[in-house]
This record gives structure tokens, C-alpha cells and sequence, in this order.
């Protein structure tokens, strides 16, 4: 997770970028809040709380991906239903250094891997529940093809056996690359050829946020005194897809949750089709294997063996392995 830019000075530069947005605004702290992997989050908070805003700052290397932001967050905008952040302001080149900047309402709620520690079993199935309900929303948002979503499809693919077999296919390559068990990439390869064509199930692509786990998830306590979602956030990784590919990943990056929370999620999401649990299974097979793969090319070394295992068990191998 990247740090704030310490080369960033005080209020001074963020209050004429917010000011694009609300003319009299006075900026009196930034603030630097959770960030994704490829940009860094602020805070804005001013003397007229109503002014009040989220600020990102994209690495250079990285500004492209603020086009991908603003054209999904426009898409999910139109979803009433679903708490996101409104783009208030974008510009490519608006942070000191030329770098591009995006400015985003501020919702009201924490993480909910901040806030989970503080609450009971039953509160974090209920909020499950909602993000599988959440989830279900999303998806109602059809896409003409399959792919890597920035504000277009890239290399788009017209049916999900091609998308998945060369998603599979790329993530193995990278696996190998990386020095990963043989034995592991073989078994994977093998589940892969036996049970691919449970991807062309799949007859429609939708847009899938592709990372709703408990860090994107915001969670606020109501006068009521019960929790709920109160936001959706950072969709940088977003994709147009399987919906099932969307919902395994929640379930796959629940971790340290178990039977209660995946029947909630998938109880809040609605009916799924009858091959769903098969499906559910092999997706989750790629995202444990993408992961080993992001781990391992960052130097993040101690998560391996759990997922290497993880790897293993939904490949058909009975035992562990070791990475």
C-alpha cells in the first residue's frame, strides 16, 4: 500500500484544486487516508463541513487509470440505489509535479476492516449480506464484451471461455515466471482443461468491481445502532466479466471468514445458476493463483504458503504444497 507523497506540501495546493468544485471553499487539513496500489488518497476537510472531499493523486505511471476511474464511477453514478462517490473534479495534470488529480464526494462510513474488530459476529454477517446485495446491483450493468475495462474494453474477448482460458492462461505464464511450484502450475493447468467449459455458461459480460473485499467496503453505525454499507469505493480494478468472477473474489478475499459470511453474501446477492458452486470454485482458483502471483512480484513473501495451499485444495491436489 503506497504511503502519502510527503513531496506534497500542506493545504496550499489542494484548496485552489477544490475550489474548482466549490468556489468558496477553505481548506484547513488534508488528511491521508487509505490508498489504493497506484495512487494516494487525502481527505480534504474544510471550514464548511458541506465542503468536505476526497482527493487522489495518481503516480505518474499511473495516470491513465484516472480516465478508468471517472468512466466507471459515471457508470455506477446512474445506479441510484448503490452509495458511491460522485466525480466532482478531474484533471490530468492538477497536483504539484503535473500529476493527474481527481476529486470525489466524501462518504460517510470507515473501511469495514477498520471498523470489523469493533463489531459482533452477527453485524459482520449481516454486512455481508449487503455486500452481496451491492454486488448484485453492479452487475445489472451489462458490457458489450469481455476484458480489462479502463473507459473501454482492451483487447476485448467475445465469450468468456476465450477471456477466462487466457486469463488462466497469462496468470500460469506469470506463476512460472516467478519461480512457483511446477506440481502447482500443472495441477492448475489440468482443473483448467477438465472443467473449462464451465465458462461458457457465462453468456453475458457485466461489469464486475473485482476487488469488494472489507477495504472497499465503507460501514457506518446508524441511530438505530445497528451497521450498515454506507459506500463502495476505489474501482480501480474493475473489469467487464462473468458476475460469478466478481462475487468469488469477495468470497476469496474474505479472509479469516468463514460458512456464515459466504452464505450471507451469496443469500444477499439473490439466485445464482444451478452450475454456480463449480463455477464459484474455478474462480476462485484464479484469484488465488493472481495473488500468488501480486504477492510474489512485490517481495511480499509471507502470505505465499497459505495461498499456495489455497492453490492446491481448489486444484484437486490433496495436500499443501509448498511455494
Amino acid at each position: 500500500m503506497p504511503q502519502p507523497d510527503q513531496s506534497l506540501p500542506g493545504t496550499a495546493w489542494a484548496e485552489p484544486l477544490l475550489r474548482e468544485v466549490f468556489p468558496d471553499a477553505e481548506v484547513i487539513d488534508v488528511v491521508p487516508r487509505t490508498g489504493g496500489q497506484l495512487s494516494t488518497v487525502y481527505e480534504l476537510r474544510c471550514a464548511d463541513p458541506a465542503h468536505h472531499a476526497i482527493l487522489k493523486v495518481y503516480a505518474p505511471e499511473w495516470a491513465w487509470k484516472q480516465a478508468k476511474e471517472v468512466h466507471v464511477y459515471q457508470l455506477l453514478a446512474d445506479l441510484d440505489s448503490l452509495p458511491v462517490p460522485r466525480v466532482l473534479h478531474h484533471n490530468r495534470a492538477g497536483a504539484p509535479g503535473g500529476r493527474a488529480v481527481t476529486i470525489l464526494s466524501l462518504l460517510d462510513g470507515q473501511p469495514l476492516s477498520e471498523a470489523s474488530e469493533n463489531l459482533d459476529a452477527e453485524q459482520i454477517v449481516s454486512l455481508y449480506r449487503e455486500m452481496g446485495a451491492a454486488l448484485a446491483t453492479v452487475h445489472r450493468i451489462g458490457q458489450e464484451a469481455y476484458g480489462y475495462l479502463t473507459d473501454r474494453i482492451l483487447d476485448p474477448r467475445p465469450d468468456n471461455g476465450a477471456y477466462m482460458r487466457h486469463q488462466f492462461a497469462k496468470k500460469l505464464a506469470e506463476f512460472k515466471t516467478l519461480g512457483g511450484d511446477d506440481r502447482l502450475h500443472d495441477a492448475v493447468a489440468r482443473r483448467v482443461e477438465r472443467d473449462g467449459s464451465l465458462f461458457d455458461n457465462c453468456r453475458a459480460a457485466v461489469l464486475c468491481h473485482n476487488d469488494l473485499h472489507e477495504g472497499n467496503v465503507l460501514v457506518s453505525q446508524q441511530a438505530n445502532g445497528q451497521w450498515e454499507l454506507t459506500g463502495i469505493i476505489d474501482v480501480e480494478n474493475a473489469i467487464a466479466a462473468d458476475p460469478l468472477m466478481d462475487l468469488a473474489k469477495t468470497d476469496y478475499y474474505s479472509l479469516g471468514r468463514g460458512t456464515p459470511e459466504r452464505q450471507a453474501l451469496l443469500t444477499g446477492y439473490g439466485p445464482l445458476p444451478t452450475d454456480a458452486p463449480e463455477r464459484l470454485d474455478l474462480y476462485r482458483l484464479y484469484h488465488a493463483v493472481e495473488l500468488w502471483d501480486w504477492f510474489r512480484s512485490t517481495g511480499t513473501l509471507e502470505p505465499l504458503d497459505a495461498i499456495a495451499n489455497d492453490i492446491a485444495r481448489l486444484a484437486g491436489l490433496h495436500s499443501g504444497t509448498p511455494s
